[in-house]
């Protein structure tokens, strides 16, 4: 076995959660019924643990399931589906995992709060105008993210960061056996998407200066961690370029202020750098260490990297955090400062994990205690060769990091603080 045994895992640090129950009194005392919300699914990966959150306090969550299954909804279709619930439903709040702006008109138009936790970035819809609207509740997983868009709507937007669910984790690594341990387990592993089949930056033909402009920025921010200038230095005949490139470019026809300059920096450029990233330090340790790679991306650049295929999240995905010796955590640009999904689980599974500094880390962890951060390739190497040969320091980290999470930072204690934070809108 490779990493914290099970039974020395601290399991039951949980904090109490009664200021919930609290609030959720609070609601159901206003409506004179149990407390009711609706919740706006499209198959998002955060879904069912908050949905279990959300059940768990005692409220009844009805679900509006059709994009689920058919990704051409439109906006329009959307927003008709939501106004009959509405008129059919006396609800707290309508949820949602990012934002929806034919959500946000809909609650407006019926004056119910629209609630919903943004878990990704970048996110083009939030330039939309209906982020202005008056019942929105909305709550940005990153501090630069939420910097960027509060001033839009400042009474309505929150920051709020990422969580993870320990209660499911523990019941699958409680489980694992010692051929789990030999399966799912090795020395260096990174589990996630290589954005190859995503990157619309590849596709665009652009001129000998742009191209060479964007590629000598790509070079310099890669050697840069915490810091994200990409949409600072780019010129508008770079952004024209880029935009003017591709005929799908996003053109957001309802919203309150130029979107070209963000999206060319994060959706075009930032994309394309966590592709570029993520090929060259798979690689890059694979010339020293045995990597495996768990990814439905093409591993075609990857010739000494160990390519195990795909891994199922709510199955494989503990088991293989908690059995290997070092989980690699590489942020794609686009989220500048915050913590993506993957520190929260990694840590949540009681895996050790060794990632790229992000500026907000320090605010939730102390680095070399509960996880290791790195801010260069060479000192990515150190670390990596180091805690191979260092078990006892890595248990006790990993240990230490579990610890944390379970203590501060499930989603009992996120929905714990967002409805807290709705129970003062509504005083």
């Amino acid at each position: 076995m490779t990493n914290v045994k099970p039974e020395i895992m601290c399991y039951n640090i949980y904090i109490e959660t009664q200021d919930v129950y609290a609030f959720a009194s609070y609601f159901s005392a206003e409506m004179e019924e149990t407390m009711e919300i609706l919740f706006y699914r499209y198959n998002n990966i955060c879904e069912p643990d908050i949905l279990q959150t959300f059940q768990a306090f005692g409220i009844t969550v009805h679900t509006e399931e059709m994009e689920m299954t058919d990704k051409s909804i439109t906006p329009r279709q959307c927003a008709v589906r939501i106004t009959d619930w509405l008129a059919e439903h006396t609800f707290a709040f309508v949820f949602s995992i990012n934002f929806f702006p034919a959500i946000s008109y809909t609650c407006n138009r019926f004056k119910v709060p629209y609630v919903c936790w943004s878990v990704d970035s970048p996110v083009p819809e939030l330039f939309s105008n209906a982020l202005k609207n008056d019942w929105n509740r909305i709550f940005l997983f990153d501090r630069t993210q939420y910097q960027f868009f509060h001033p839009v709507n400042p009474e309505r937007i929150f920051y709020l960061p990422l969580a993870t669910n320990t209660k499911r984790w523990e019941e699958i690594i409680l489980s694992m056996t010692e051929d789990d341990y030999t399966d799912y387990g090795g020395d260096l592993c990174f589990v996630g998407s290589l954005y190859t089949e995503k990157c619309r930056y590849d596709a665009l033909k652009l001129s000998p200066y742009t191209q060479g402009f964007v590629d000598g920025l790509m070079n310099a921010q890669l050697k840069v961690y915490g810091c994200n200038f990409i949409a600072d230095s780019l010129s508008e005949r770079v952004i024209r370029e880029i935009a003017d490139a591709d005929p799908d470019f996003y053109r957001g026809v309802d919203t309150y202020r130029d979107t070209d300059r963000y999206l060319a920096a994060h959706q075009y450029i930032g994309i394309k750098l966590a592709a570029l990233e993520r090929e060259r330090t798979l690689n890059r340790l694979a010339e020293h260490f045995h990597v495996n790679l768990y990814t439905r991306s093409s591993n075609r650049t990857l010739p000494k990297v160990h390519c195990m295929g795909p891994a199922r999240t709510l199955t494989e995905m503990p088991r293989i955090f908690h059995a290997s010796k070092i989980n690699l955590n590489i942020t794609m640009r686009p989220i500048e400062s915050g913590l993506s999904l993957r520190i929260w689980d990694v840590l949540g599974c009681g895996g050790f994990l060794l990632t790229n500094y992000q500026s907000e880390i320090p605010e939730y962890f102390e680095i070399g205690r509960d996880l290791e951060t790195y801010a260069s390739m060479e000192e990515l190497e150190q670390k990596a060769a180091y805690y191979l040969t260092h078990e006892e320091e890595r248990l006790e980290i990993a240990l230490h990091g579990y610890e944390k999470v379970s203590m501060l930072h499930t989603y009992e204690i996120r929905i714990t603080e967002m409805i807290r934070i709705l129970h003062s809108l509504s005083c």
